[in-house]
């Protein structure tokens, strides 16, 4: 195996190994939220509210997943459907209060376990790798082919 496939190897493993524990870490942070609500609700936030569709096409899931995370966080009272002002008959998910107050504990807890993991990490060592994972990132496809995050 050559150097480049033993990296790529090593990158494979490694964020494999992130993925698992970013999702049991989800799960002890707030045990109704799974990584991929976190992600839904971030979303939500950041856009101000948007339609299942969106969420589907932004995280190339199935629209039936992205309609049982829906709807089990409407159950959980942390997303609610409003009508959209430009198409009566589309709906829009935005966060409840409860949403938001869940997305920010959830946040806080991500964010001061990550300062706690990288602690020992120089500014310099933090740059590259903050700028290696928005390259990779920036990389993904998107389900009309672009690229982005």
């Amino acid at each position: 195996m050559s150097d480049r496939d033993d990296s790529v190897e090593t990158i494979q493993r490694e964020l494999t190994a992130f993925a698992r524990r970013s999702r049991a870490a989800a799960a002890r942070m707030h045990p109704e939220l799974s990584l991929v609500s976190f992600a839904l609700l971030t979303h939500l936030e950041d856009q101000r509210g948007c339609r299942a569709t969106d969420l589907a096409d932004r995280f190339l899931l199935n629209k039936s997943t992205v309609s049982r995370q829906v709807a089990d966080l409407e159950r959980l009272g942390l997303v609610e459907r409003r009508p959209d002002p430009h198409d009566q008959r589309a709906r829009i998910l935005h966060l409840t209060a409860r949403g938001a107050a869940a997305l920010t504990q959830v946040s806080g807890h991500r964010r001061a376990a990550f300062r706690e993991r990288l602690a020992d990490w120089d500014e310099a060592d933090l740059a590259r790798f903050a700028a290696y994972l928005l390259r990779y990132n920036t990389s993904w496809p998107s389900a009309d082919g672009s690229s982005r995050v």
